[in-house]
């Protein structure tokens, strides 16, 4: 079974809240609510996965030191493993937007359970839910 590595964040803002983005119609889950990132490419740390990502999908800077390491992410899917680590993140320039179209959320980790989200994202509320 092919790995699939994906790096994620959670964005917290000076209220406490959680930004989530939902998937865009034609791609796999569409329509269901994750943090924000993406695919690590080949030879990318993740890291640098989630400041390119962050760049192209919201529109926002955000340096590595900002980034720290929470928990991680461990979901056989149909065709693939999804390996996923969630680092969380207080501090970026600019405003986050849906640079593709998608929509955003700001969310108090207890209403994440409000939106679907992938059986990956899922277990990482309760983790969320300790830190923030």
């Amino acid at each position: 079974m092919k790995l699939l590595l994906v790096a994620a964040v959670a964005l917290v803002d000076a209220d406490k809240r959680i930004l989530i983005a939902q998937r865009p119609e034609g791609k796999q889950l569409a329509g269901l609510w994750e943090f924000p990132g993406g695919k690590v490419e080949p030879g990318e740390r993740p890291e640098e996965t989630l400041i390119r990502e962050l760049k192209e999908e919201l529109g926002i800077i955000v340096k590595e030191a900002c980034l720290a390491p929470l928990t991680f992410a461990s979901h056989a899917y149909e065709t693939f493993h999804l390996l996923m680590p969630l680092y969380i993140c207080r501090r970026w320039e600019g405003v986050p937007h849906g640079v593709e179209g998608q929509n955003l959320a700001w969310a108090r980790t207890n209403e994440l359970r409000n939106y679907p989200m992938p059986p990956a994202d899922e277990p990482l509320i309760p983790m969320l839910h300790d830190m923030i």
